[in-house]
């Protein structure tokens, strides 16, 4: 099976390095030097990488046979596929392969049917969970322990406890901080009486 594991970003510097996008909880096992790795477009690899390293943050990679900034700048926004094993789980026993988390069915602590997810979009704060309801529209849910409570792959479910207005949009609670202040001095004035 097949896992994006790094989105190439710019060229850093002249000597063919480039930024890397990360998409695995893993990358020292995915982007280690000596991995080979597929790339979507096809055409530009695979990339074996010969190098890596971390500087301000983030990731810097060297493939062999990219040895200047025009080569590294012409690999720019190519991703990085890497072979996985099916059964292959992550170490951590709280994370998970998108490809393990696609098609479950999403529900409510009661059982309610919410959907089922078709799509993981990584964003820099959080994963989001697109899931597909019955009646084909769709809703984000935050991959984030406070909502998502439990990932069953048995069952293959993942349950949630969704605050009021995530699923339906009745049940919002709009809160600003005008409506806060109206209401303190509403209460100050009937004190004042």
């Amino acid at each position: 099976m097949q896992l994006v594991v790094a989105r190439i970003g710019r060229a850093h510097g002249i000597k063919g390095e480039v930024t890397v996008e990360v998409r695995t909880d893993e990358p020292e096992l995915r982007l280690g030097p000596g991995a080979v790795l597929a790339t979507e477009p096809a055409s530009t690899g695979p990339l074996t990488i010969e190098t890596g390293r971390v500087h301000s943050g983030r990731l810097l990679l060297r493939f062999e046979g990219v040895r200047d900034r025009t080569a590294a700048e012409a690999l720019r926004n190519t991703l990085l596929i890497s072979e996985v094993d099916p059964e292959e789980l992550p170490e951590d026993p709280e994370e998970f392969y998108d490809h393990q988390l696609m098609d479950l069915d999403v529900v409510l602590a009661d059982g309610t049917e919410i959907g089922r997810i078709t799509e993981i979009t990584h964003l820099p704060s959080q994963d989001l969970f697109i899931v597909e309801r019955p009646d084909g529209t769709e809703v984000m849910i935050p991959f984030v322990e406070e909502i998502v409570s439990e990932i069953d792959l048995e069952e293959q479910r993942a349950v949630i406890t969704p605050p009021p207005g995530l699923i339906d949009e009745s049940e919002a609670v709009v809160a600003s901080s005008r409506d806060d202040e109206e209401a303190a001095d509403a209460a100050e004035g009937g004190k004042d009486d």
